[in-house]
């Protein structure tokens, strides 16, 4: 699985926007972006998909910005991944359940379902908050710890 520059970006932004001090009051893409250290445009283009999927409000004038829609303790870090780069897995444009092989293949799609539900069980069951605090899941941080988890293969 690739994780994209958007997809980082875009989980880089919501968790700064949970950091905020006064989280009722919209922090400037120029804050956001200075603060992640994100290119403005790129940062802008995110937003706007993730305020499309009713992860963050924009306020408009002087003093606007963005805020995200409701508590970071509710917000999975999966909603941000599917905002902004569409569904956690896909065979070639279809979703793994959509696939089907004949021969010594025809069991390839349970194997990539059972992808999808790993990437589900890790991103959609740790929120936003959890992930800023370092208060990750228990299994998320399991699977973390094993041994070869942090090896390149």
């Amino acid at each position: 699985m690739e994780i994209t520059a958007k997809t980082e970006y875009a989980v880089r932004a919501m968790l700064q926007l949970a950091e905020a001090d006064e989280p009722d009051l919209p922090i400037s893409v120029d804050a956001l972006a200075q603060a992640q250290e994100l290119p403005r445009k790129f940062l802008e283009s995110i937003l706007a998909d993730l305020r499309r999927a009713e992860l963050v409000i924009s306020t408009k004038g002087a003093r606007g910005g963005y805020r995200l829609a409701r508590a970071a303790s509710e917000i999975p870090v999966g909603a941000v991944f599917r905002a902004v780069d569409g569904p956690l897995a896909e065979v070639r444009g279809r979703r793994p359940h959509q696939t089907s092989y004949e021969g010594v293949a025809e069991h390839l799609p349970v194997l990539w379902v059972a992808v999808r539900s790993s990437l589900r069980q890790v991103l959609d069951e740790t929120s936003l908050e959890q992930l800023r605090t370092g208060s990750l899941p228990t299994h998320v941080r399991r699977l973390a710890d094993e041994p070869d988890a942090w090896v390149s293969r």
